[in-house]
């Protein structure tokens, strides 16, 4: 699904795409997917929902600038900037990894208001990411130097391990494309080194019941963020209702997208 549609912010160049009609439902993607990654829910929910597809700065179709921070106090408060661009003032809100993080700032510290709000798999609570993840965000200088070839076995490798199901080929040349030219492989790098635990420490104090229905999906075989994280997420937010998806990793849209799509209609 092609993002048509741009919007200007702080120097940035938001890619986004509206299709549908009826009630907003916003889909946030994670790291290092795009809005590709969601594009086939907002394609089945449009019949019925006005879906909006993004991709945060830094990733996917829009502006990858080296000197633009892409860490998530930059993506929550662009959310919260978003919504009121797009006049949404309650959409349903789906998060997958990092935008759950994102979704999650955008309420806590930017007054975001949602009409529901589903997590797949999501960042939120401190620590996190792989042991990869860290060892990039230490040495992201040297690894944004990597020889092509390396460099392309290395990404493939890491999100492979996000599905446990496995990817076909073409999903995965679909997921490694946006960082496989100079200005991506930089860029895929340059967003691993920013993912600071920071800013969720900044906000699990504020977690807690919400004025709308919550979701939390978790795949039992999630290697990149355990389970365990979600049961803790859902102990403060749902008390303690967590879906747990058997035979899905943290992928879960190329795993178990069935148990997205009920979810989701379960929750809406």
């Amino acid at each position: 699904m092609e993002l048509t549609e741009t919007y200007s912010w702080h120097g940035r160049t938001v890619r986004w795409v509206r299709r549908g009609s009826g009630p907003p439902v916003v889909f946030c993607h994670g790291t290092p997917w795009s809005s590709q990654l969601w594009a086939p829910f907002a394609a089945a929910l449009a019949s019925e929902f006005t879906t909006y597809l993004w991709d945060m700065p830094g990733y996917g179709a829009s502006s990858k600038a080296p000197d633009h921070a892409v860490s998530l106090d930059v993506q929550g408060e662009l959310l919260g900037d978003l919504l009121m661009h797009w006049e949404l003032e309650h959409p349903h809100v789906v998060a997958h990894d990092y935008g759950g993080a994102v979704a999650l700032r955008a309420h806590l510290l930017h007054e975001a208001a949602y009409a529901s709000l589903a997590l797949v798999d999501v960042v939120a609570l401190a620590p996190w990411g792989s042991d990869f993840f860290r060892l990039v965000g230490e040495h992201p200088e040297v690894f944004a130097r990597l020889p092509e070839a390396v460099h392309d076995g290395a990404l493939r490798a890491y999100l492979s391990d996000a599905s446990h199901r496995g990817l076909t080929a073409a999903a995965l040349d679909a997921l490694v494309a946006p960082w496989s030219d100079d200005v991506g492989q930089a860029a895929f790098y340059r967003q691993i080194a920013q993912m600071h635990d920071r800013y969720l420490e900044e906000i699990e104090p504020s977690y807690g019941p919400m004025d709308w229905p919550v979701e939390i999906l978790w795949g039992e075989e999630d290697r990149w963020i355990p389970i365990t994280q979600g049961e803790q997420l859902a102990a403060k937010l749902t008390g303690g209702a967590l879906t747990r998806v058997p035979e899905s990793g943290h992928l879960m849209q190329e795993d178990a997208p069935e148990a997205i799509v009920a979810a989701l209609f379960r929750g809406m």
